[in-house]
């Protein structure tokens, strides 16, 4: 779900670095320098980065430009390779059993622990070529006037993607905006020992 559909769930972030206005003029840029890039052909297992809000198949913009007006919208797209487990213990038993076979004919008697690992090694790299990798998209728009960044997900290893690939991207930090870091941000740092303070009540015994 993103935030185009009729309803969606969402973190929000602050930006805690100061944003240099020529930032904006380069946010274009930016976003095609870390834009996803097709795993089809490769063996990786995953992989993430930008695409358009409007079309996840889009990672040049060409269909619409991220900037809307006051807000910067585009979306994470993370593509995963995911192999069943009872398909790579299928596998698995095939090559152990070939091995095993052309162990006998040499006049061994076992497959060494070191081979063991090679051929897991080797089933995984074989099974993840012939896996289409499932992707997914979580919307990200953010407020320039406000410096607050929404993300369409409440995943935690979502966040940790979309907080690294922010950084990397921008150059700037952020970090999610809590009930705490909203508190002293409405009420402004004087207060902050106030709401260290705060106790919280129990209302049923």
């Amino acid at each position: 779900m993103g935030f185009l559909s009729a309803s969606a769930g969402f973190t929000r972030f602050r930006i805690t670095d100061p944003v240099p206005d020529e930032l904006w003029p380069q946010a274009h840029e930016r976003l095609k320098k870390y834009a996803f890039q097709e795993i089809e052909d490769t063996t990786d297992e995953r992989r993430w980065g930008w695409v358009s809000i409007e079309n996840m198949l889009d990672n040049r913009w060409r269909e619409a430009p991220p900037e809307k007006g006051e807000y910067l919208a585009f979306t994470l797209r993370l593509d995963t390779r995911r192999i069943p487990p009872a398909v790579f213990k299928k596998h698995l038993a095939i090559a152990t059993a070939e091995e095993e076979r052309k162990v006998r004919e040499q006049g061994r008697k076992y497959v060494s622990r070191e081979r063991k690992k090679e051929l897991k090694e080797q089933v995984k790299l074989r099974l993840m070529a012939r896996t289409l990798p499932i992707p997914a998209v979580f919307d990200v728009i953010w407020a320039m006037r406000e410096n607050v960044v929404y993300l369409c997900s409440t995943r935690s290893n979502i966040s940790e993607i979309f907080t690294q690939l922010f950084t990397d991207t921008f150059e700037l930090h952020v970090e999610p905006l809590t009930p705490y870091s909203l508190g002293v941000k409405l009420l402004g740092e004087g207060e902050q020992k106030r709401l260290d303070e705060v106790e919280a009540t129990i209302y049923a015994r």
